[in-house]
């Protein structure tokens, strides 16, 4: 048998020092020096530079250690956050991830004797939402990146000016309710004083019949009551007719203001509602979406089309993409809608209808809008006429 064949001791031993994992019992901290056996790592304990560095974490351990673990929790926290931002994970599952690197930071060397300490620990200081479970640790990321907090900071002062606005919309609505029962009240007391003024112009009349009826002595007296009686007669139709253009007029413009307020209560619970649904995250599951990160280009994704198979927190989404069916986690900052062809299905994403399924009429280039007619629900058959293209997006058949 050869000097390095394939089962040889030291070839084994080459194997184990390439894959970069060896026991950690054996391991130098202070020299960074991983040792192969029990022997080499006595040897290495009664070598000369390693005693240089005993007597150098003789004089500050405390510093050192402390240093250490700073460095510990950061490259952790580091790792959770770029693989797991926004996943409940066992907490053995980061650290196995974490010592792969062949470099890292071994805990024996830090003020944490066990896993269960340093994540406890987390749990303290905030740093790591932990749970204790019958299958182990588990943890999930605090994300408090300043990004992140202005993000949120935004999002609930929006949240407060959106209650506001919508009670001050409801005592406007309310207001002009009040404003219209007070015109249809006017309105009906002009109309009851109308017909009043009718009916005693009619009694006169009536009055004065009396009279000629009375005075049929004389003919020149008939003459004249005659004469009287048809100048009362056209003096009475004229009366009639202003009166009752006046009422058409009135009739008319009452229904023009009535119409005009039911415009603008119709106008104002649009907005109201295109306030109440207008939100800053847009991912539906079931759309598809084109992704425009070009940090993605050298792997072939860029501007490649995907399914949103779940939406997380909102504002990240696990996309399997359309060629060749690979699952990528992404922003929606880094993704882009979708218009199907005419006729096609569409999810209106955000706006006064945000969640409604519909079907694409037409499209307006010129001012990057789309005309849709809602499908299903409680406004089935609705047609929207200006959508724009950000707040419409594909649906996966």
């Amino acid at each position: 048998m050869g000097k390095n064949e394939f089962l040889t001791p030291k070839a084994i031993a080459n194997r184990i020092k390439a894959k970069g994992l060896q026991k950690l019992r054996w391991y130098c901290q202070m020299c960074q020096k991983q040792c192969r056996d029990e022997n080499g790592f006595k040897c290495h304990c009664m070598s000369e530079s390693h005693q240089r560095q005993m007597q150098v974490f003789g004089q500050n351990p405390t510093r050192i250690i402390d240093g250490y673990s700073e460095e510990f929790e950061s490259m952790f926290l580091e790792h959770m956050k770029n693989s797991h931002r926004f996943s409940r994970v066992a907490a053995t599952v980061i650290y196995n991830e974490y010592i792969s690197y062949r470099h890292h930071v071994h805990m024996n060397s830090t003020q944490w004797a066990t896993l269960t300490e340093f994540v406890k620990y987390l749990g303290r200081t905030g740093k790591c939402k932990v749970e204790e479970t019958p299958k182990g640790w588990f943890m999930t990321y605090n994300d408090r990146d300043s990004e992140t907090m202005l993000k949120e900071k935004l999002k609930n002062k929006r949240i407060k000016a959106d209650i506001a606005d919508e009670e001050k919309m409801e005592r406007e609505i309310q207001r002009q309710i009040e404003r219209a029962e007070q015109m249809n009240g006017t309105n009906d007391k002009d109309n009851a004083e109308e017909e009043g003024i009718k009916s005693r112009m009619l009694e006169k009349n009536d009055g004065e019949g009396e009279k000629i009826k009375l005075s049929l002595g004389q003919l020149k007296k008939n003459v004249e009551m005659n004469e009287k009686r048809d100048s009362s007669r056209l003096m009475f139709d004229e009366v009639e007719n202003e009166n009752s253009n006046r009422k058409r007029k009135r009739e008319g413009q009452n229904s023009g203001r009535n119409g005009s307020v039911l415009d603008e209560l119709m106008k104002e619970e649009e907005k109201a509602k295109e306030r109440k649904n207008r939100k800053d995250y847009w991912l539906f599951q079931g759309i598809i979406v084109k992704v425009m990160s070009k940090a993605l280009a050298d792997k072939g994704y860029y501007k490649q089309k995907g399914v949103v198979r779940k939406v997380i927190d909102k504002y990240c989404g696990e996309i399997e993409m359309l060629e060749n069916k690979h699952v990528l986690r992404v922003d929606q900052e880094e993704l882009e809608t979708v218009l199907p062809q005419i006729g096609g299905l569409v999810k209106i994403v955000n706006g006064a209808y945000r969640g409604e399924n519909a079907r694409l009429l037409a499209i307006d280039t010129d001012n990057f809008s789309a005309k849709v007619q809602i499908e299903k629900g409680i406004y089935d058959g609705r047609v929207l006429k200006a959508v724009e293209y950000e707040d419409i997006c594909k649906l996966a058949q």
